[in-house]
C-alpha cells in the first residue's frame, strides 16, 4: 500500500526487507447508527443501492485503514457512500452514534463497549473467521461479501541483507512468544489474534496487500496529501 500512497517513498516495503514473521491480526467491526433502520449487512447494501452517494461513512482520517476498509465495502457491495473524514476515531464515532452519519468501520476495541450500550449496531467484523471477543457477530463474508478482508496486522522485519540464520533464529523466538497465554491475553484485551507463522507468510501478505490496498486507493481516487 505505502508505494501507492506515496511514490516518492525511499524504500520498497518488499525489496529492502527481510520478514521477521507475523505478530497480530485486528479485525474492524461494521457499525451503523441506531437510528438506521438496518439490522444486517445485506440490509445495509440495499438501502444503499437505493440512495446512491446520499449515506455516508466516517472514517479516523483520509487513507487510514477505517477509511480503505470502506472503501472497499463500496467496490465490493457496489455502492456509493460518501466518505466522511475525522481527526480521530473517537470523534467520527460520536458522530455515527449521534446518527449525523450512516456507518463506520473501526477497531472491535473501541466499537463493541458502544454496541453492547446499545448505542451502535454492530453488523459484521472484517476478518475472515469471527472474533472470539463478538462471537456472535457475523464476518462480512458470510454475510453477503465472499472473500472481503479488512484488518490491522503488525509484524517485524528487518533490513533485507540480514543473514538468513539470524532471520530463522528471530522468527523461531517470535512464535515461542506468542504462544505464551500471556501475551494472547493482552492481544486479545486490544482486540488482536497471535498471528505466529512463517517469514514467508508475512512477505507474502506484504505483496498481497500492497496490490490489494493499491487497487482500492487507486478505484476509489483517494488522495494522500
Amino acid at each position: 500500500m505505502l508505494p501507492v500512497a506515496n511514490p516518492k517513498l525511499p524504500y520498497d516495503p518488499v525489496r529492502d526487507f527481510a520478514s521477521i514473521g507475523l505478530v497480530a491480526r485486528a479485525p474492524n467491526v461494521l457499525v451503523v447508527s441506531p437510528a438506521l433502520q438496518v439490522n444486517t449487512v445485506k440490509e445495509l447494501v440495499a438501502l444503499a443501492k437505493s440512495r446512491p452517494g446520499q449515506l455516508s461513512f466516517a472514517s479516523s482520517g483520509n487513507g487510514t485503514i477505517t477509511h480503505l476498509v470502506a472503501e472497499l465495502f463500496n467496490s465490493s457491495a457496489g455502492v456509493q457512500a460518501v466518505h466522511v473524514p475525522y481527526k480521530t476515531g473517537v470523534q467520527a464515532l460520536t458522530d455515527v452514534v449521534s446518527g449525523q452519519v450512516a456507518f463506520q468501520f473501526d477497531s472491535i476495541v473501541w466499537t463493541l463497549p458502544q454496541v453492547r450500550a446499545g448505542k451502535l449496531k454492530g453488523l459484521a467484523v472484517t476478518g475472515l473467521t469471527r472474533s472470539a471477543l463478538a462471537p456472535d457477530l457475523p464476518t462480512m463474508a458470510e454475510s453477503g461479501l465472499p472473500g472481503f478482508e479488512g484488518v490491522t496486522w503488525f509484524g517485524f522485519a528487518v533490513p533485507a541483507a540480514t543473514p538468513k540464520n539470524v532471520v530463522a533464529r528471530l522468527n523461531a523466538e517470535l512464535n515461542r512468544a506468542l504462544q505464551s497465554r500471556d501475551v494472547q491475553d493482552r492481544m486479545a484485551a486490544q482486540g488482536a489474534e497471535a498471528a505466529p507463522g512463517r517469514p514467508e507468510d508475512m512477505t507474502k501478505l506484504v505483496r498481497e496487500d500492497t496490490a490489494k490496498w493499491g487497487k482500492v486507493i487507486r478505484d476509489a481516487g483517494v488522495k494522500f496529501e
